[in-house]
């Protein structure tokens, strides 16, 4: 299944898109903190989730997530992540793998219509990793996730906190932005995320950091 977002491309969508081979081709910076995210993350999945995931890349992360779970929906707004995805997808299934079984991909937005659940049921999680600290409107990103999540259901995400070195790095994005080599980025603290969260109507059942010192994992449940 492909789902395509309509609305216009922006700066970060177009970033994302002609980023998307090299990202596919970058290994995993700390594969150590990157298993401790899955392995947390399975902890709170059960056979029978339908899952949506934003922000997925070029599936990796999906394909070793989705054969936990009944259904899963990995989404991106950057059509040539998607692409990526989507090739590995297939490959999985002439390989028959079994994670391949019930996982989509889709060039779509967290606000597109047609990621709500086709059977008028909504997500049992929502996944997000390094994803909230690279949108514009993350309260009203969080609203909408918890209005596509279930009663009780979870948002789990990853994301880079580096307020404490804004003085640093905002210059730097800003310089890169102007020559197109980076995306929006975010400024946000630990406390200012776990506080949006929370005030989104969702209850913080657990955090970690993988890795130090700025990716705060987040799993909350909708209240």
């Amino acid at each position: 299944m492909t789902i395509t977002w309509t609305n216009d491309m922006t700066p970060s969508t177009r970033f994302w898109s002609k980023a998307a081979k090299k990202y596919a081709a970058s290994p995993v910076k700390d594969q150590k903190a990157y298993e401790k995210t899955l392995e947390r993350t399975t902890e709170h999945l059960g056979p029978q989730d339908k899952v949506l995931e934003l922000g997925c890349g070029t599936g990796s992360t999906a394909l070793l997530l989705a054969g936990n779970v009944s259904s899963y929906l990995a989404t991106d707004f950057a059509d040539g992540m998607i692409d990526i995805a989507n090739e590995k997808l297939l490959a999985e299934k002439e390989r028959g793998s079994a994670s391949a079984d019930g996982l989509s991909f889709a060039v779509a937005d967290v606000f597109s219509e047609e990621i709500e659940a086709r059977d008028g049921k909504g997500y049992d999680a929502v996944l997000a990793y390094n994803f909230l600290h690279l949108v514009e409107n993350p309260e009203d990103t969080l609203k909408r996730v918890r209005d596509l999540l279930n009663p009780g259901g979870l948002y789990i995400s990853k994301t880079v906190c580096l307020k404490k070195k804004a003085w640093l790095f905002t210059p730097m994005i800003k310089v890169m932005q102007l020559f197109g080599k980076a995306p929006f980025v975010r400024m946000l603290s630990f406390q200012g995320l776990e506080d949006m969260i929370a005030s989104s109507g969702f209850e913080i059942i657990e955090t970690g950091t993988y890795p130090e010192p700025y990716s705060r994992f987040v799993v909350a449940r909708k209240t």
